[in-house]
């Protein structure tokens, strides 16, 4: 029974991760447009020891079959220890009921982990399939004592599904940006004011002053290049955030598995790798994932990160660059702020109503800010 109150009568499986699935099957869940949610990233977070339960993240992906045992809908689900690797951040929740003497770990999250990417996490077109995920969800909350469950970085369908079953919708945002027809960079710069415009001219040409920028992908990407870009990791990890979620086998797996995807952007000085960023190729977007340096170099994250993302994607078709989680400094760079949604299953009435007011007030003032900010672009007012 959802949280709606309507009954639904798939029955749900769970697994012990996505591994235990047949590619071909999860995948065609799952679509083609998104590479975080594919049965190659998943299962190489598994089995690179990444996420797994010792690293707090015990994969439970749930699943429903259709007439002859087809699978007919997937959620990548998780019971979770801690909040860390989410990126909607509920640590305040946690200390709020641990406060009024609850336990709030563990909890369920479905999500793409270490991935604020925005995306499917009901994969199934069929929304009857979607409802009993969804239920299947809450009944793992309610029958194992869990706080609650959590998913993660919805795509508007799956806000809507979401929403119908009675979850409340938490909004957040990022900055994106979007390709509008353009045929090259100059195209895309000649839509914003003359002073952004020189400014990002002149950030550029400090940023590949003595360098070398290289784009590789597919087979062209070695161990040896995954081995200077896992120290750039590293050194970026442990300053963010303590430690690094991602294992060094990741990276490798990630070469052997999905190489077709990923492309790796290299700074060179005397063919040194001094910095690097990984994205990850969709059908339509490019996804900026990880950068590292061993140089500090006068706006060279711009350049690797934002600037040759959106070179890459005029020169492929690309619609989108997302860039990840955060930073109002994307702001100048021509990524506009575009909201982000997931969505939260509380157990406890009490604490659901307080966790609902919190959702409210915070939607308007993340509304408020998209608006503001949206005011701030580079971009020539009415062009």
């Amino acid at each position: 029974m959802s949280q709606s109150g309507r009954p639904d009568l798939a029955i749900a499986r769970l697994a012990q991760g996505v591994s235990d699935f047949d590619a071909d099957a999860w995948d065609r869940c799952a679509g083609s447009g998104n590479p975080f949610v594919s049965h190659a990233f998943l299962s190489i977070l598994e089995r690179s020891g990444s996420a797994t339960v010792e690293a707090g993240w015990q994969p439970l992906p749930i699943a429903i079959d259709g007439p002859g045992g087809v699978l007919a809908g997937v959620a990548p689900a998780y019971v979770k220890s801690h909040s860390q690797g989410e990126y909607v951040f509920d640590h305040g929740w946690a200390d709020a009921w641990h406060r009024a003497g609850g336990q709030y770990y563990p909890k369920l999250v479905i999500a793409s982990p270490f991935s604020p990417v925005p995306g499917p996490r009901l994969l199934t077109p069929d929304d009857g399939v979607a409802r009993g995920l969804i239920a299947a969800a809450e009944a793992i909350v309610t029958q194992n004592g869990l706080s609650s469950a959590h998913a993660n970085f919805l795509d508007p369908r799956d806000v809507e599904r979401f929403r119908a079953a009675g979850w409340l919708i938490r909004e957040g945002s990022q900055f994106h940006w979007v390709n509008q027809a353009y045929g090259s960079f100059d195209d895309f710069l000649a839509g914003l004011s003359s002073r952004k415009r020189k400014a990002i001219r002149k950030e550029r040409a400090h940023a590949q002053s003595g360098l070398e920028i290289v784009h590789l992908t597919g087979d062209a990407i070695t161990e040896a290049h995954w081995d200077v870009f896992w120290g750039f990791y590293q050194d970026t990890g442990s300053r963010k955030w303590g430690r690094p979620y991602l294992t060094r086998r990741f990276f490798s797996l990630l070469g052997e598995c999905m190489a077709a995807k990923v492309l790796l952007i290299f700074a060179l000085r005397d063919g040194r790798p001094i910095a690097g960023a990984l994205n990850l190729v969709g059908e339509d977007t490019l996804y900026g994932r990880y950068w590292g340096c061993c140089e500090d170099v006068p706006f060279l994250h711009f350049e690797l990160c934002y600037y040759q993302a959106v070179d890459f994607a005029i020169a492929h078709g690309l619609g989108k660059v997302e860039a990840g989680a955060q930073g109002e400094h994307k702001l100048a760079r021509g990524y506009g702020p575009v909201p982000t949604w997931s969505a939260h299953f509380i157990a406890d009435p009490g604490f659901r109503a307080a966790v609902a007011d919190f959702v409210e007030r915070e939607r308007r003032a993340v509304e408020r800010e998209i608006a503001f900010l949206g005011e701030l672009t580079p971009f020539r007012k009415g062009g």
